[in-house]
């Protein structure tokens, strides 16, 4: 299931990102690996419905902002919030698309999905390297009766610029004095740990933690799902231990003061409520203002337009949270008002 999951998206990533030689796209996009698993399947669906394709590149938040700087695709997409300044500066708007959840994952045999505990301070100490056996006591001491093996963690982390990894370091850093000192936060970091391998886009992070014994990563919560990878209980802000899901996810985002931010990039790790996943987020979309291809730029606002009316449902299948339609209702009187198609 594991194997067929990742050929699927790859083969995915390969009809979206380049389309066939008998229908070409009409909507080009790039980025954000963390959203692709619904963008894919909210791709079919609006193809089923309007007949008009989308060509979207999974190709990590980094890429997806190049490429829109590089006016190559109609919409950039990132899960690491451009700030006000610069979206000023390249004349563009920025909204979220949907939320979902980073999830630290593992590979460990006899250990189930949602059967170890882990809190932010440990989880961090693991990613620093600081932990370097699954049985150190500080583990040991959050999962009493678990049988922690004698085996040697290997960090596996993302190799590109992902917003995956700002927002799980934007985490890290929130709660480990020690990683915000001595790492940080950011779509691409210096990687601490002595022992530690790199993975392209979540799908390469998914797939290395599979293959690799006493690994420990950190992905979108969908490839979770589909991998039916083994995931860390993870304490919140309130103390509680919490699992990943979309309602983990939706409650982290409740309190969100979308508006209080430039371009909407509000953080949502550590959030306070008894049932919030602490490690959770939104994917952004970014837009030019003034659009070099407008009809395509009118496209892509048909696109979401019509993926946040009748694509709830494939979200919520996937676990991410859709954006409720009081919010999508500002997004287009707010955001979309200042992209001129016309």
């Amino acid at each position: 299931m594991k194997r067929l999951f990742l050929k699927s998206v790859a083969a995915s990533v390969a009809a979206l990102a380049f389309g066939t030689s008998a229908i070409a796209a009409d909507i080009t996009g790039a980025g954000a690996t963390f959203p692709f698993p619904v963008y894919a399947k909210w791709a079919e669906a609006y193809k089923a419905a309007t007949g008009t394709g989308l060509n979207y590149q999974s190709i990590g938040s980094s890429g997806g902002l190049k490429q829109i700087r590089a006016k190559t695709v109609a919409f950039g997409a990132s899960d690491a919030p451009v700030g006000g300044a610069d979206l000023d500066k390249d004349g563009m708007v920025q909204f979220p698309a949907i939320i979902g959840g980073t999830v630290p994952v593992f590979n460990l045999d006899g250990i189930k999905p949602g059967d170890l505990k882990i809190t932010g301070p440990v989880l961090a100490d693991l990613f620093l390297g600081n932990i370097t056996k699954w049985n150190d006591a500080k583990l040991a001491a959050l999962n009493p009766g678990v049988a922690l093996p004698d085996t040697a963690v290997t960090v596996v982390h993302r190799a590109d610029g992902s917003g995956t990894t700002f927002n799980f370091t934007d985490y890290l850093a929130a709660i480990s004095p020690e990683w915000a000192s001595k790492v940080g936060k950011g779509a691409a970091v210096k990687w601490p740990a002595a022992s530690s391998v790199g993975g392209k886009g979540n799908e390469g992070v998914a797939a290395n933690v599979n293959r690799v014994k006493g690994a420990v990563g950190y992905v979108e919560y969908a490839y979770v799902k589909k991998n039916n990878m083994p995931f860390m209980q993870l304490q919140n802000a309130n103390g509680k231990y919490v699992k990943p899901d979309d309602v983990t996810f939706a409650a982290a985002a409740a309190g969100a003061d979308w508006f209080s931010v430039p371009g909407m990039g509000v953080s949502m790790v550590n959030a306070k409520g008894d049932t919030s996943w602490p490690i959770s987020t939104a994917s952004f979309i970014l837009m030019y203002k003034q659009p070099t291809n407008k009809a395509e730029s009118a496209e892509v606002l048909k696109f979401f337009d019509w993926s946040f009316k009748n694509g709830k449902k494939l979200a919520s299948d996937l676990d991410y949270v859709p954006l409720p339609d009081s919010l999508t209702d500002q997004i287009r009187s707010k955001v979309w008002s200042q992209i001129n198609n016309k």
